[in-house]
């Protein structure tokens, strides 16, 4: 242990003959610990909020999505399927085809995202977001519809008395003489209801793939996407490289967070402004560090002019204060981490607070979040130590 670390120990440890010293490092203590803790816990709840976020919205969201570079459309050929069910790491395919269209009922209009999907399409994903009735029989032209889509339109299900009408508009150009003329149109039964988040329950509304080409007048291997299960989230680059090749580079595609990504950047946005400010927090309470390092030296005046006089430097005097707030910021930092894991702990063993009498705030325990406070906390306590430190010089020592 060298000498400098030993008296800068004994300064932390040891109380001053100057009760208004002790005070002043006791608070700056204490604010270190806070502001730590603080730190950590408010970085625990925006992770917390940004799993929460983002969970409603990937459990239909594919590992890997397949959409063309250019155009709405994709043809998927007999051979390109047969190609996709042998491809090493993917677990499951289904073929999407997504658009807008028009639902009718009881004189009431609505446009909303039709999305076609075949039979292969996650029973996992069903069985997750259907909270009423039943998912729509293959090959049948049965919907299931978002909640908010059902309220606001105002119908339930298996109502075959009066069913709902879809309307796609036709391609072509010119004007046009009869809604017929403008509009594919077919007649269909709601048989279930989704619930996944506010968005997608007032706007999507599911259906059979060959109900929405018929709609769109594409054929029977035209889709608008492919979603994609692997057997390993490891193998992602070597399957989104074969996927590539099988389609001659002419799509494009995306993982979870590609799929979300104005959300992810939005939640990261956030955390990174409450990050900031509340390191703003902790460069204040880091302010009380270098005064009570300030205060020290100057209580200290007679004691540093005789170890300058018994041989030290003063270089190795300003290391005695430099190590003193250094260990002051580093062991108020690990209490407040460790009181703020604490409280995180309890927030998910016993949801200590509550948003609603049935949802706890949301909080995740992430070690990225203890190393991240960690170090701007000893970042911020190496540069206050080393600002306090640098007031002592000669002249100071020598005017004991």
């Amino acid at each position: 242990m060298s000498f400098p670390f030993y008296i800068a120990k004994r300064y932390l440890f040891s109380k001053s003959s100057n009760n208004a010293i002790n005070v002043i490092t006791i608070i700056a203590a204490i604010g270190i610990i806070i502001g730590s803790a603080a730190l950590f816990i408010v970085l625990s709840g925006f992770a917390g909020l940004k799993d929460f976020s983002l969970q409603f919205s990937s459990i239909i969201d594919p590992e890997l999505k397949v959409i063309p570079a250019k155009g709405k459309s994709l043809e998927v050929t007999t051979d390109i399927q047969s190609q996709l069910q042998n491809m090493d790491g993917i677990a499951s395919y289904s073929k999407i085809l997504e658009e807008r269209a028009i639902l009718n009922y009881n004189d009431k209009h609505q446009i909303v995202t039709l999305k076609g999907v075949d039979s292969n399409y996650p029973k996992s994903t069903i069985d997750s977001i259907l909270t009423y009735g039943n998912w729509m029989e293959p090959g049948s032209n049965y919907i299931v519809s978002g909640w908010g889509v059902t309220n606001q339109l105002g119908y339930g299900i298996f109502n075959f008395e009066n069913p709902v009408k879809i309307l796609m508009p036709k391609p072509g150009k010119g004007p046009v003489s009869a809604l017929t003329d403008a509009f594919n149109s077919i007649k269909t039964i709601n048989s279930g209801v989704f619930q996944i988040n506010e968005d997608l329950d007032n706007n999507n509304v599911y259906t059979n793939l060959k109900t929405a080409q018929a709609l769109l007048n594409y054929t029977p291997n035209q889709i608008s996407a492919l979603e994609i299960k692997l057997t390993d989230l490891n193998a992602s680059d070597s399957v989104r490289a074969q996927l590539m090749t099988l389609f001659n580079n002419a799509v494009i595609i995306k993982n979870k967070e590609q799929l979300n990504d104005a959300l992810y950047k939005m939640l990261n946005t956030e955390n990174l402004a409450v990050y900031l400010i509340f390191t703003l927090v902790l460069v204040i309470a880091l302010f009380n560090v270098i005064g009570s390092i300030i205060m020290m030296i100057l209580d200290k005046k007679k004691n540093l002019h005789t170890l300058f006089n018994l041989g030290l430097t003063v270089k190795e005097i300003k290391r005695i204060f430099f190590l003193q707030g250094s260990l002051m910021t580093v062991f108020g930092g690990v209490l407040g981490l460790a009181l703020g894991v604490l409280l995180i702990v309890l927030q998910q063993s016993f949801a200590l607070i509550m948003i609603t009498p049935s949802l706890p705030y949301p909080v995740a325990l992430k070690p990225i979040n203890i190393l991240v406070v960690f170090a701007t906390i000893s970042v911020l306590g190496i540069l206050a130590s080393k600002i306090a430190s640098g007031r002592i010089s000669k002249a100071l020592i020598g005017s004991a």
